[in-house]
């Protein structure tokens, strides 16, 4: 799905989402010529970065475009260096690229302050990545344990090590850092999906705050 804008505006105890301004408001048909200000149309932020401009980043991107982010998408994940290049693993070995993660839910890894581990930090990825860990013709790669995923969060807890931290096993890393922004992503990507069939995705005002798009009680919607 192309990457579009989604507005938001609030009238008639409704929040509209749309990709333009329309001249009146769907719900009701009054114009929105003088609006008053709490009326006036907000951009909702997209939850989605490119992986090439988001340096010592944990990164997820959906590996089909038409599903993307859905729910029932295969997601690929990686880490980035301090230039963009992304670091995954896959059946054929480690992947170093400079392309093709363009749209992807960013965990960033390293604070702009932390000055000492991001001077090291392309020197680990790259030493971590050579390892005949993930050398395919020593280890064959598994679906469930030996698998993108854990090459990513073995790095990270590796780097954790060097700064004296302990571990994040994989559930914690998942529920705290990878969900929320995942689950995010699949409803702005629903949201999207909405506005481009019905032009339009209304739910009632509930005073949200601005960008988050819909919550997950919203359930009245105009087709």
């Amino acid at each position: 799905m192309d990457q579009k804008s989604v507005i938001r505006l609030s009238h008639c105890d409704k929040d509209i989402y749309c990709f333009f301004v329309p001249d009146q408001c769907p719900e009701c048909g009054v114009s929105f010529s003088g609006k008053r200000l709490e009326e006036a149309p907000v951009s909702v932020p997209s939850p989605f970065s490119n992986g090439h401009k988001e340096p010592c980043a944990f990164l997820v991107t959906s590996t089909d475009v038409l599903r993307d982010f859905d729910g029932s998408s295969d997601l690929h994940t990686g880490i980035s260096n301090t230039s963009g290049t992304v670091y995954s693993y896959t059946r054929s070995g480690v992947q170093r690229e400079s392309q093709g993660w363009e749209r992807c839910v960013c965990v960033p890894l390293v604070h702009t302050h932390m000055f000492s581990l991001r001077s090291q930090w392309d020197q680990y990825l790259e030493q971590f990545s050579s390892a005949h860990t993930w050398d395919p013709a020593s280890h064959s790669f598994d679906e469930e344990s030996h698998n993108c995923y854990s090459f990513s969060l073995m790095f990270i807890n590796c780097v954790l090590a060097t700064q004296s931290k302990p571990a994040l096993s994989k559930d914690e890393f998942t529920r705290s850092f990878v969900l929320p922004r995942i689950k995010r992503a699949s409803k702005y990507m629903m949201l999207c999906r909405e506005i481009s069939q019905n032009h339009f995705y209304i739910v009632d005002s509930t005073h949200r705050d601005s960008g988050q798009g819909p919550s997950e009680d919203d359930d009245s919607k105009n087709k």
